[in-house]
């Protein structure tokens, strides 16, 4: 699933939402990151109707002529005619904000039952419960309900969604370099830019927490030009 909307704050409400209630969410702010990141998994679109550049309508028509993804157009303009224009280029249903986010998820799973997404576009089902609860390595266990980062000595440390984001990012693939575009993506729902320093930001915060030193690192190593990873030697790949 992929939330378009420029205003970061309601962007981000939405995505975490919808992550929450077991979706597979991206972001994009504009256009241009929209096709950006449309691929075959994206298997429903929530496109606002203003955005900066090329405006929701005229993106909804080219989804549309593109293929057959839903989309459901969000906006704070409510006015009737600008809902028929919505539908009648394609989009599946019309939203107007303010709206309640229980609302939105109605609404998406009214879409979705009509055009049921194939297996592999649905969020993963984990192996077991505990699976679904934490990610552990080298003794130290990361709840993925509370957000907490508990040490070996017991410790609990409150982290911070966008540390958080990295740091489960980086646990689903150990041994793996993750880009620091995915990275952003994950944390933050935007690219990484070359001058963007937010994601070398959340790795020294996760880093001190896990007293990890950059310069002899024990479990997030840096790889140039490239990405991190998190080096765990037990991990089966």
């Amino acid at each position: 699933m992929l939330v378009v909307d420029d205003d970061d704050e309601i962007r981000e409400l939405i995505r975490d939402y919808l992550t929450g209630m077991g979706f597979r969410t991206r972001a994009a702010a504009n256009g241009r990151e929209m096709w950006h990141q449309m691929d075959d998994s994206v298997d429903l679109v929530i496109l606002d109707l203003m955005l900066p550049g090329e405006d929701g309508l005229s993106l909804c028509r080219d989804l549309r002529h593109q293929g057959s993804v839903p989309v459901i157009m969000i906006s704070a303009r409510g006015a009737c005619a600008e809902r028929i224009i919505g539908l009648e280029i394609g989009a599946d249903d019309y939203l107007c904000k303010p709206f309640d986010p229980r609302e939105l998820l109605a609404r998406i799973r009214a879409v979705l039952r009509r055009r049921p997404p194939t297996r592999e576009h649905r969020a993963p089902e984990p192996d077991t419960a505990d699976e679904a609860r934490e990610r552990c390595f080298a003794g130290w266990r990361l709840d993925l309900q509370t957000r907490r980062l508990h040490s070996p000595g017991n410790r609990v440390l409150d982290l911070p969604r966008s540390d958080f984001m990295v740091l489960k990012a980086l646990s689903e693939v150990p041994n793996r370099i993750v880009s620091r575009n995915t990275l952003s993506q994950r944390a933050f729902g935007r690219e990484y830019y070359p001058d963007d320093r937010s994601i070398d930001v959340c790795i020294s915060r996760l880093r001190q927490m896990l007293e990890d030193d950059a310069r002899r690192p024990r479990f997030i190593r840096t790889i140039r030009n490239e990405g991190y990873l998190l080096e765990l030697p037990d991990a089966v790949e």
